[in-house]
């Protein structure tokens, strides 16, 4: 059985070895993350031409997605490196003071506009959710609290309002010099952090196209604001093409209580604009050191696969872990697991509504037409950009989808979206009568169909066209085919 929902692992040490690269690949990564957060841009540039020559390695596309770090609002330092915080004490973040002077009293923040940002009773959390404070006063220079949830704090964490409301911009000087890095690697994705509005992610793709850079584009849902304005949330996944459910951040900003049933909104919101989407964050975050996952994390991933997320992500599992290939083997269970269910062939996607495209009204019927037509095996989709299996890839369906493209660039893109597969395929070296037979004699040398079956093919009569498909033909392997 193909594997429909795809993976994206996180690089880092744990993944930088050729042989535990080339592993991962083999365990069935779809994607490798490079986070900005860390690292310089030639680190990021050589592990991006290591994981290239890995993939080639074993005939695989694998895509490259960019992270970057954006405005992650973090206190500074402390003397002793870290502090203590216990319920009830007064903890105090200055704006004004040495930012290596931290004590269990008071310490520096890095983002001194916090200050304009909040007000008496508005609840901070520290690291990820471990401390939380209530805000009792606020000065020209710093923030007085009441810790409510105590414990260790060390230097340099995280820091978060919850309910959002924080003006901080969503690129970062860092980010835009980082959008030029990822250009330069050819990253197929560039990920862009703590996004607030639409124009955010247009603002990143005008700076990714100054850079020479045609990537698709990643909006990271981890604001309170886009989790509780479903207009404001279409505006950004409209405006991007793939988004991620980034728990970390949006858990922390909403409350853990909220979380799950906002992920599946997004999910839900992503598939019926037509884009891509990401669910990510602590997936299988005990296999860090643990060589198994928990029973609890085996059904957070199945969830996402079963809620019809286009892909899952790895993070510290891959990036720093004990058990980086395990965990990509465990998650590659799971998904099988997971989509093996009923309820992952049966698709009402846009059954009710008109189309205005002649592509989409091609790509939505073939898969109709695939899911419902006995014999059918496989789906042949002739792509330029890769717009036509995106589409296809928002129905629900057993049958996996073939996206034939000349352009490496389309090859990579592709990879992300649900159930679909890549095969190179120049068809403009190929007589247009030839074109069907070739493509299906592909499948068959690849032993993904045989004699008698039935493969759906769409392409457009323009033959390396864009937005072009126009057609739709059903063919028997086996039989004469033009």
């Amino acid at each position: 059985m193909l594997r429909r929902t795809k993976i994206v692992a996180t690089l880092g040490p744990a993944t930088d070895s050729t042989e535990s690269l080339a592993a991962i690949i083999a365990a069935g990564i779809d994607v490798a993350r490079l986070n900005f957060s860390h690292g310089s841009a030639e680190e990021h540039i050589k592990r991006a031409q290591r994981v290239r020559q890995a993939a080639a390695a074993q005939g695989r596309f694998v895509a490259l997605l960019a992270d970057l770090q954006g405005p992650k609002l973090r206190i500074a330092r402390f003397t002793d490196n870290k502090v203590i915080l216990k319920a009830g004490q007064t903890f105090v973040l200055d704006a004004a003071m040495d930012k290596e002077a931290g004590t269990d009293e008071r310490v520096g923040i890095d983002y001194e506009q916090l200050i304009d940002d909040v007000a008496p009773g508005d609840i901070l959390v520290l690291d990820d959710g471990r401390i939380e404070m209530e805000v009792q006063s606020v000065d020209d220079h710093s923030i007085t609290s009441s810790v409510l949830i105590g414990g260790p704090l060390s230097n340099n964490k995280g820091l978060n309002k919850r309910g959002g409301g924080l003006s901080a911009d969503a690129l970062t000087d860092k980010d835009k010099e980082d959008i030029v890095t990822a250009a330069r690697l050819g990253a197929d994705y560039v990920a862009v952090s703590f996004v607030r509005t639409a124009e955010d992610m247009h603002t990143a793709r005008q700076l990714l196209k100054e850079a020479g850079s045609e990537a698709g584009l990643v909006a990271k849902i981890e604001r309170a604001e886009l989790a509780h304005d479903e207009a404001a949330l279409d505006a950004v996944i409209e405006a991007s093409d793939v988004v991620m459910v980034a728990r970390g951040d949006l858990a922390v900003e909403i409350g853990d209580a909220e979380l799950v049933g906002v992920q599946k909104h997004i999910i839900a919101r992503a598939r019926v604009l037509d884009r891509a989407v990401i669910t990510a964050t602590q997936m299988m975050e005990s296999m860090i050191t643990s060589p198994m996952p928990t029973r609890a994390e085996v059904s957070d991933v199945a969830n996402a696969v079963m809620d019809y997320t286009d892909a899952v992500m790895l993070s510290a599992e891959t990036a720093v872990g004990d058990y980086p290939v395990e965990a990509v083997e465990a998650m590659v269970r799971i998904c099988i697991g997971a989509e093996k269910h009923p309820t992952m062939h049966q698709s009402n996607h846009r059954i009710h509504e008109s189309m205005e495209l002649v592509d989409e009204a091609i790509a939505l019927s073939a898969m109709y037409a695939a899911n419902h037509l006995k014999g059918v095996t496989a789906i042949i989709c002739m792509t330029e950009t890769g717009a036509t299996p995106r589409l296809m890839s928002r129905i629900k369906s057993s049958l996996p989808i073939f996206a034939y493209s000349r352009h490496h660039s389309t090859q990579h893109r592709v990879v992300m979206y649900r159930g679909v597969q890549t095969i190179p395929f120049d068809s403009a070296k190929i007589l247009n009568e030839q074109t069907n037979a070739l493509a299906v004699a592909e499948l068959v040398n690849r032993k993904v169909v045989s004699k008698g079956d039935l493969v759906v093919i769409t392409k457009g009569d323009y033959v390396n066209a864009q937005g072009g498909t126009n057609t739709m033909k059903i063919v028997r392997v086996g039989s004469d085919i033009s």
